[in-house]
């Protein structure tokens, strides 16, 4: 109730990139102090006392992860406040979008609000400093026994003035960087606001870019780092079925659906949020339709409630993710959702 007050009265009235980078910052720094970090996490955060299992159990990961709802990449673009949102309940993080080199994004004004359906529009473009100063950020933070405890992934994406001719180098030099620092990786070829970069998403161009990245992660790891590839709700049908055969004949491990829509009609960029769901839950069901058991799903877009979680973990998702969804419902919802989640019951 004190979320929705300070939201309708503050919130409302500022530019939403700033209350955005505001929040970020006091989340960054509140888990820098020790006795606050240790009151929010018992407040908020605590985690369910069942973790999704590891992967020798039939988990999707090497080890445990925390709880099923994990953060979705866009939040924190830098990942600077990973500590932070571990803090206040979400099972995992993935940061980023981040690419090859640093990137301004897009002019501002590039986030806009719509509290009436619950959904966010942004065309941000991938603002970040890249991926050296990221792995420098994830290096610092494996370098302590509580950042090392915390499951992370790294979302990559491609420069914008790198030609698509030249995407497979970009993106293979970022997975290099990070990938040693991550518990997963993902490809996204799926954005609305990078120019040309859902072309991507065509089997004959995603495959070489997935080779490459693979290839280098699991080097520069020198191990294998689990490799998952973001796809767009405005895939056609047979569009989302080519992607799910890839994700097969390359032996990938899982993918993340969906990204943002531009099936609207409120301006350039793409739609999160409520609206995305119905389309979300179509995705994830087809996927796990044509990929059968074994490779990982994680369900995005529209989850806001128990009752959508149930639904996406029903359609075929075995973790999940959230954006929009946090913004709206303040800081005590993810890990209020983990808790309930973890009695619900999961996918055979």
């Amino acid at each position: 109730m004190i979320y929705d007050l300070v939201y309708k009265t503050v919130f409302t009235r500022l530019d939403p990139e700033l209350i955005h980078d505001l929040a970020m910052g006091v989340i960054e720094y509140s888990a820098k102090v020790p006795l606050l970090r240790d009151v929010v996490r018992q407040a908020v955060g605590r985690r369910p006392s069942i973790p999704v299992p590891s992967e020798n159990q039939g988990g999707p990961f090497a080890r445990p992860v925390p709880g099923v709802l994990g953060l979705a990449a866009g939040v924190d673009k830098e990942g600077r406040a990973i500590e932070g949102l571990d803090m206040l309940g979400f099972g995992f993080v993935e940061v980023g979008t981040f690419t090859a080199r640093p990137q301004p994004g897009n002019d501002r004004p590039r986030m806009w609000r719509y509290p009436r359906t619950r959904a966010i529009r942004n065309r941000m473009g991938f603002n970040n400093s890249g991926a050296d100063a990221a792995a420098a950020r994830l290096r610092a933070l494996r370098s302590t026994r509580r950042g090392r405890s915390i499951v992370v992934g790294a979302n990559i994406g491609k420069t914008k003035v790198t030609p698509l001719t030249e995407a497979v180098a970009d993106y293979e030099y970022s997975a290099a960087q990070v990938a040693r620092w991550v518990d997963y990786l993902v490809v996204n070829v799926s954005s609305p606001n990078t120019p040309g970069l859902r072309s991507l998403q065509a089997v004959e161009t995603l495959r070489p870019i997935l080779l490459a990245v693979r290839a280098a992660a699991d080097r520069a790891a020198r191990r294998h780092v689990p490799l998952l590839v973001k796809i767009s709700p405005d895939l056609s049908d047979q569009d989302v079925d080519a992607v799910a055969d890839l994700v097969l004949d390359l032996g990938l491990d899982g993918v993340v659906a969906t990204n943002t829509t531009i099936d609207h009609d409120l301006g350039e960029g793409g739609l999160s949020g409520a609206p995305l769901l119905p389309r979300s839950l179509e995705v994830v069901r087809r996927l796990r339709n044509r990929l059968g058991e074994w490779p990982t799903i994680i369900g995005v877009g529209g989850i806001s409630s128990i009752l959508d979680a149930e639904l996406m973990l029903d359609a075929g998702a075995d973790l999940l993710q959230a954006y929009t969804a946090f913004i709206y419902n303040g800081p005590a919802w993810p890990g209020r959702l983990n808790r309930a989640l973890s009695r619900v019951r999961r996918r055979p």
